[in-house]
């Protein structure tokens, strides 16, 4: 029975102190979905008997068929905190609206995790207490800081510690210390555990994550049951005789009880011990006093020892109803850990109590959503979360509904309150203040709560909660931001951790079908917020995805229901990028079609951490020139003329490639910097040796010579000749193919290592770390392999280890293939991209480019 109405979540949404955005984050198969499931049940939305089974939160099939999470969803809960519980600063209600998002844990959709981590202001990390922290739990940590999100920990799974590898407390102990100590590892990498930490000048506090906090719950998923230091020290405060607080304290770490003092220590030593040794060593805290009793009851039900069952329920307060009395084995123990320690209640006061309200966190959250200044009018709104100011929204995806090609346009409130029948404007992200382009000034049809499977519709919506609205998604591609104000900035684009790297050309089996597919492909495009679909010059049609479960998962969508027409794929191709390797041999030099101008150019490679911070955002086109400069002047040590004279990122101002004017007194230089800086576009898009995208270039324009007559200055002049100079200058700088290459982790147990180094040898992979995870019998071997050779991994892992290795690969850099032109492998590459793109499969060479004066 559910226990809320429309009406009560709709008046909760006024109070934004009551309110918390959260998503649930970790690895793949951590149980994320499984943990909703048990919060979703709090809420009276699924049935008891069926939480932890349901899977409330996969709403489409395949994900039920899968068991993995595909795309994010969200849904909207009420919870009343228990009223002898201290309520959070600020709050005035025990009642609270939490807007959780369940994401993805696969690596290939990570950017459905971008997605729920931008319209949210905390996250629930979900980890295995036995894999421990995996590569992708990293991955979406990393993403969260990026964010600035706050996170709390769930250790889930702790029932296989019980049941299945039977380990002592002591050993248990240690195990969850080693995974909270890898989480805060990755936390502390970002400058933001210490209370001045960079992250909004300290307001997000310290935000290191330890139990005696009461930030690390601890608990099962599947069966329902977790708990944090303080339900336990609020069991024993009384006993003690002291407060919760400090029992919190005293209930983690090394902090041992000695029964015949009475007295606290921080050594196992027991005061009766003489020296001898033969004094038994004392118990640490923890694993005494929380530990034991849920040992105990788990002994007692597995060995079926009725007489001590009773006396622990009858110690515990928990009646048993006669149908929960007959069962036995885990679904009891599963019956009574649910009433002795439910693990909604614990998850729930958790994030209300330790996880920011939209009051908090837009105050340091707003210098990294909004591009315009922080003293404008949309700024003070966000970071004052002000339901009375210019509305500010951020679109972050689209999800389809029930009527095809038609979607739901899905993010977050920060300012003002949105209504159906507003007129707002909405703007994509290319949009600039002032300009008219990617603008569009449209009435909201309709707002809607998205509630996992279902929707229910409401009049308004004010700041600091998630909504979906209908009616703007023929204006939007994937994401945008939303406003009342003309003179509102854009909210920032999201920056994925996936690229989309592994590409197939589509084509309907029955060649009058294409208009459907293109049809099909533009919806696409929309649903999914990384894939690409992209028309070649040569007619094909291209969908690109960050792996081959996204891809598979992309052209199923595709054929079944967004074309809804039988297509034909091509095998799947990598992207490779264009770049060089040594500054150029010579001065290249083109002449313009009217022989009276001329360009004189050489390209360099940048540094790889140049490369990474641009990447990042570090340094960017849109920076202050001054500011950016001496970011470049200290830290990568480039001369201060050259950067202050950058003309231009690409591909799209963003790139990892870089156009510097390095010339002297050349006059009506200004007049030919557009048409210079739109070839510098062009070409970084398209490289001279196989149309690929360039990456880690540096473009130095050393001089130009102009004719005096403006007549013969024009576009026409000079966009084709500074295509040439730029290939002449990267054919004689040793040019060099890049390939994207995967962080593969594998686990596996012993008998599976040979079979593991046999397939990646095979595949060119590279193993650089190999591991024992303690406490299991498995081994975790970390490599680097190409791209190119993982098709088809996970099969020939499975042939050769007898289906007892589980790889998961996330992108990580891209590595050089070696010289075009002088090494066999990069040349027969580069030949045979050209051959697929309707090239000549001959190479350019520098002579076809460079003119001679």
């Amino acid at each position: 029975m559910v226990n809320f109405t429309i009406d009560q979540i709709r008046s909760i949404m006024d109070r934004r102190e009551n309110i918390r955005n959260m998503s649930v984050i970790a690895h793949v198969d951590h149980g994320k979905t499984t943990l909703t499931d048990s919060l979703i049940q709090r809420a009276g939305i699924i049935a008891d008997k069926v939480s932890g089974n349901a899977g409330y939160m996969s709403c489409r099939p395949d994900e039920q068929l899968r068991g993995i999470t595909i795309k994010s969803s969200s849904v909207s809960l009420h919870f009343e905190m228990p009223k002898d519980e201290k309520l959070p600063t600020g709050c005035s209600s025990h009642e609270f609206l939490i807007n959780l998002i369940d994401s993805p844990g696969h690596v290939d959709f990570s950017s459905e995790v971008t997605a729920a981590l931008r319209v949210t202001d905390g996250a629930l990390v979900v980890i295995d207490c036995v894999e421990g922290v995996c590569v992708q739990t990293e991955t979406v940590l990393r993403q969260a800081m990026a964010e600035r999100i706050k996170p709390v920990l769930f250790v889930n799974k702790v029932d296989r510690f019980l049941l299945e590898l039977q380990l002592n407390s002591e050993d248990a102990y240690l195990s969850f210390t080693r995974a909270i100590e890898s989480v805060n590892v990755v936390i502390g990498s970002f400058g933001c555990t210490g209370e001045n930490n960079e992250f909004g000048n300290g307001m997000m506090g310290d935000i290191n994550l330890s139990p005696e906090k009461g930030t690390i719950a601890f608990g099962s998923g599947l069966h329902g049951w977790g708990f944090t230091i303080g339900k336990f020290a609020k069991l024993y405060a009384s006993k003690f005789g002291v407060s919760e607080e400090k029992l919190m304290s005293r209930l983690w770490g090394d902090n041992y009880f000695d029964q015949e003092s009475k007295k606290w220590k921080t050594s196992n030593v027991p005061s009766s011990d003489d020296g001898s040794g033969e004094a038994k060593p004392l118990q640490r805290a923890f694993c005494q006093f929380i530990l034991d009793p849920i040992y105990k009851l788990t002994r007692a039900v597995i060995d079926e020892d009725q007489d001590r069952i009773d006396s622990m329920l009858k110690v515990l307060n928990i009646s048993l109803s006669p149908e929960d009395a007959e069962l036995k084995g885990k679904n009891l123990i599963k019956s009574i850990m649910r009433k002795f320690l439910p693990a909604s209640d614990a998850i729930l006061s958790m994030v209300v109590s330790h996880l920011p309200s939209p009051l908090e966190a837009q105050k340091y959250r707003v210098s990294h959503l909004y591009e315009g200044p922080m003293d404008d009018k949309c700024a003070l709104a966000i970071a004052n979360c002000d339901p009375n100011g210019p509305l500010m929204m951020y679109v972050s995806k689209m999800i389809p509904t029930s009527d095809k090609g038609r979607f739901y346009a899905f993010g977050r409130v920060f300012s003002g309150t949105i209504r159906t029948g507003q007129k707002v404007r909405i703007m994509g992200p290319d949009y600039v203040p002032g300009k008219k382009d990617d603008l569009y000034l449209k009435s909201i049809q309709r707002t809607v709560l998205m509630m996992g499977r279902k929707i229910e519709l409401l009049d308004d919506c004010p700041c600091g909660n998630i909504i979906g609205l209908v009616g703007v998604d023929q204006f939007l591609v994937k994401s945008g931001t939303i406003s009342t104000e003309e003179t509102a900035h854009n909210i920032r684009v999201m920056k994925f951790s996936v690229s989309p790297v592994v590409r197939v050309a589509v084509q309907p089996k029955n060649p009058s079908e294409l208009p459907k597919l293109i049809e099909g492909l533009k919806i696409l495009a929309k649903a999914d917020p990384c894939v690409l679909c992209i028309t070649e010059t040569s007619g094909e049609h291209i969908v690109a995805g960050a792996g081959e479960l996204h891809l598979e998962i992309c052209l199923k969508d595709l054929e079944e229901d967004h074309a809804g027409i039988e297509i034909i794929t091509s095998d799947p191709v990598v992207s490779f990028c264009e770049s060089v390797s040594e500054e150029s041999k010579i001065m290249c030099l083109a002449k313009s079609p009217n022989k009276h101008n001329r360009i004189y150019m050489k390209s360099e490679p940048l540094s790889s951490d140049l490369t990474d911070d641009i990447d990042n955002g570090l340094v960017a086109f849109n920076q202050d020139v001054k500011s950016r400069a001496n970011y470049l002047y200290d830290k990568h040590s480039w001369d201060k003329n050259d950067a202050v004279n950058i003309w231009s990122f690409g591909p799209e101002y963003k790139g990892p490639n870089v156009l510097v004017n390095k010339t002297k007194g050349v006059q009506y230089l200004h007049e030919i910097k557009d048409s210079m800086v739109s070839a510098f576009q062009w070409i970084s898009n398209e490289g001279v040796l196989c149309g690929e995208k360039m990456r880690s270039i540096r473009f130095n324009v050393y001089d130009v010579m102009l004719h005096a007559d403006a007549i013969h200055r024009g576009s026409g002049q000079f966009i084709p000749t500074t295509r040439r100079v730029m290939y002449a200058s990267q054919l004689s700088a040793q040019p060099t193919l890049l390939e994207p290459m995967y962080l593969v982790d594998i686990s596996t147990p012993e008998s599976g290592i040979s079979g593991i180094y046999s397939v990646l040898n095979r595949r060119r992979g590279v193993v650089i770390g190999e591991e024992r995870r303690i406490g299991t019998p498995l081994f975790n071997i970390k490599a680097y392999l190409p791209v190119m050779e993982s098709f088809g991994l996970t099969a020939d892992l499975r042939s050769s280890t007898a289906g007892q290795a589980f790889p998961q690969c996330v992108f990580d850099h891209w590595s050089s293939i070696g010289i075009v032109g002088q090494d066999k492998r990069s040349t027969e590459v580069a030949s045979s991209i050209r051959k697929r793109k309707g090239l000549n499969p001959k190479l350019p060479t520098l002579e076809e480019y460079n003119e001679k004066l």
